[in-house]
């Protein structure tokens, strides 16, 4: 099936980035169909960055690096706070800055989280091949540094 003939003269960046829209939307929304225990995709990717990067963040890194505003990490650290997912203490070099650090309950609920979704990722991995996703992950990362390194 062709393209219609207003999307084909899109430049090609663009449809790349309209490809990843769509993805995007669509992984969410099947991620936090399988996410256990009521845990909303917000909260398990502040999970899943503590326990990739490790060490103790303030609230403020966390809203950059999500690129939130702070009322939103906040909102989404009381949350995970309250389950005792993280531990939000005070900095103390700066009692004024907060520092949030992931709990073990916070670490088993991320590994949970990652088994939840394994059936949704080996049945994609059935129809694309390692082969694709090798080829595809390189460029996804190149985009993403380009990026992340031309915040504004």
């Amino acid at each position: 099936m062709e393209p219609p003939e207003n999307q084909s003269e899109d430049p090609l960046a663009f449809r790349l980035f309209t490809e990843i829209g769509i993805i995007d939307q669509l992984a969410r929304n099947q991620l936090e169909r399988g996410l256990p225990d009521g845990l909303k995709v917000s909260q398990f990717v502040v999970l899943n960055h503590l326990v990739r990067l490790g060490g103790e963040w303030s609230p403020a890194r966390l809203a950059n690096a999500f690129q939130v505003t702070k009322g939103a990490m906040t909102n989404t650290l009381q949350r995970l706070e309250k389950r005792g997912l993280v531990r939000v203490s005070a900095d103390p070099r700066d009692g004024r800055a907060k520092r949030v650090i992931i709990t073990r309950a916070g670490r088993h609920m991320r590994e949970q989280c990652v088994k939840s979704v394994s059936p949704m990722l080996a049945n994609l991995s059935r129809e694309i091949s390692g082969k694709d996703f090798a080829l595809a992950l390189p460029v996804l990362e190149k985009i993403r540094k380009y990026l992340d390194s031309h915040r504004s």
